[in-house]
C-alpha cells in the first residue's frame, strides 16, 4: 500500500471539534497547527498531539501569519462563531489561495452561498440530522421486516 502524502493542516479553533480533528490528523502524521483565543483550550489536545499551537484571535491577520496559513495544503476553521470562520476561510482560500478549505456552519440554508465563495462547508446539525434521518429508515424497514401481516 503506497504511503499517504503528510499534510500541512491548519485548524482554526481548538474546541470538540477542533482538538477531534487535531488529534486525529496529528496521529495520522500530518503536520498540524491549531489556533485558539483562549489557552485553555489547548487543554484538549491529547499528550501525544506533536503539532503546534498559536495563541491569538483568528480574525487577525498577524496571528494566521504566525500559523503559516498561506503554506497550508488544508485549512480548517471550526470555531463556534460562523461569521469568523467564513471570514477566516475567505481569507485562506482567496487571499491565500489555500487549496482546500473547509468551514463549519450552524445555518444549514447558507451552505450554497459559502460553497460558491469556494468554501467546503460542515454543518453538525445537518450531519446529525441526517444520522437520525436515516436511523429512522433503517429502523422502520427493519420493523416491517419483522412485523407479522395483517
Amino acid at each position: 500500500m503506497p504511503a499517504t502524502k503528510s499534510l500541512f493542516i491548519v485548524i482554526v479553533g481548538c474546541g470538540r471539534l477542533g482538538s477531534y480533528l487535531a488529534n486525529r490528523l496529528s496521529r495520522q502524521g500530518h503536520h498540524v497547527v491549531v489556533v485558539d483565543a483562549h489557552p485553555e483550550a489547548f487543554d484538549t489536545l491529547s499528550p501525544d498531539y506533536s503539532g503546534f499551537r498559536v495563541e491569538g484571535d483568528a480574525s487577525e491577520f498577524a496571528v494566521l501569519s504566525q500559523a503559516n496559513i498561506d503554506q497550508a495544503d488544508m485549512v480548517i476553521v471550526a470555531t463556534n462563531n460562523e461569521n469568523i470562520n467564513v471570514m477566516v476561510g475567505q481569507v485562506a482560500r482567496k487571499l491565500l489561495n489555500v487549496p482546500r478549505v473547509v468551514v463549519r456552519i450552524e445555518e444549514p440554508d447558507r451552505r450554497a452561498t459559502y460553497e460558491q465563495l469556494g468554501l467546503d462547508t460542515v454543518c453538525p446539525a445537518s450531519l446529525v440530522g441526517d444520522e437520525i434521518l436515516q436511523g429512522m429508515v433503517q429502523y422502520t424497514l427493519t420493523t416491517m421486516e419483522r412485523a407479522p401481516e395483517r
